[in-house]
């Protein structure tokens, strides 16, 4: 069976930039985020990073080109070896790229344990002494322990309890300040997206469906899917309701999705057209894009 994971999706993360991406489960997020560290190869088209086509690099090309690029797993337990000590975690980027040795990584292994908030006295303890919290704190210091230039958040805090998720955000805001950082960070939730990014990408089975900036986003979201996530979210105040109406259904299966549209068959908005005519992603206002034939 052939599954189109991601299709025809074309976009653009500016240095320096946390770039957000958000959409229901099934809807392709991750294959897309591992599409462009090329640890899924694409069918088709290209992966640009700093001017390079790493859908060409192979070998040793593009294990150098991936110094520069490195991902924060979603789940803190399982990314972890229980049978490494923390110290060894965090230093074996250093040693797969052959760079710094004895005194020298553990100094910059220990550096790195503050960075994120941890003690440097805690090189030699195993991931099970250690929180949830904290677990994704050592994940962090590993992914910056070759001083990248991008990393990909795969949902890097939906594993972790709310307080927890916003230490973490915090944390990544403050590495990005102090590095330079790129960012891209996969979420399920617009509202934690919101706070740490600069423009946000909603997909949905596959296809990008709006990019905005983020708070253009929230106060004029253009796709009729964009509204209903937006509609989910849980207000603070019970008495309060939602000023759109939620989605209904659940996504189509990728293996046999919707003619047209994608979205028309949970779409309020929906017409034949919208079942017959695939729509474009169109520039509705500066910076802001959606694929819709009827744009809210």
């Amino acid at each position: 069976m052939f599954i189109r994971a991601v299709d025809d999706v074309s976009f653009s993360i500016q240095q320096g930039e946390v770039f957000g991406l958000v959409g229901e489960s099934g809807s392709g997020k991750s294959t897309l985020g591992r599409v462009l560290l090329q640890l899924e190869k694409a069918t088709a088209g290209k992966v640009l990073f700093q001017g390079n086509d790493l859908t060409l690099q192979h070998g040793d090309e593009l294990r150098k080109a991936r110094r520069d690029m490195q991902m924060i797993f979603q789940d803190p337990y399982g990314s972890l070896s229980p049978r490494w000590k923390v110290g060894d975690i965090i230093g074996e980027p250093l040693e797969v790229h052959n760079l710094l040795k004895g005194k020298e990584r553990r100094a910059r292994v220990e550096e790195l344990l503050e960075w994120v908030g941890l003690s440097a006295s805690w090189y030699n303890r195993y991931p099970h002494e250690f929180s949830g919290g904290q677990r994704q704190r050592i994940g962090i210091a590993r992914a910056i322990a070759l001083n990248p230039k991008f990393i990909m958040a795969d949902e890097a805090v939906s594993a972790l309890d709310v307080s927890v998720q916003s230490q973490i955000v915090n944390l990544l805001q403050d590495l990005q300040s102090r590095m330079g950082l790129t960012y891209l960070f996969i979420a399920h939730g617009l509202q934690i997206v919101r706070h740490i990014s600069n423009r946000i990408g909603v997909m949905y089975l596959g296809k990008l469906v709006e990019i905005a900036p983020s708070e253009e986003l929230f106060l004029h979201p253009a796709h009729h899917y964009t509204k209903a996530l937006i509609a989910s979210i849980p207000l603070p105040d019970p008495a309060r309701k939602g000023e759109f109406a939620e989605l209904q259904g659940e996504i189509p299966s990728p293996a046999n999705p919707p003619s047209g549209c994608r979205f028309h068959t949970r779409c309020p908005a929906a017409t034949a057209r919208c079942k017959e005519i695939q729509p474009e992603l169109q520039e509705l206002r500066q910076g802001h894009w959606a694929a819709c034939h009827y744009p809210c």
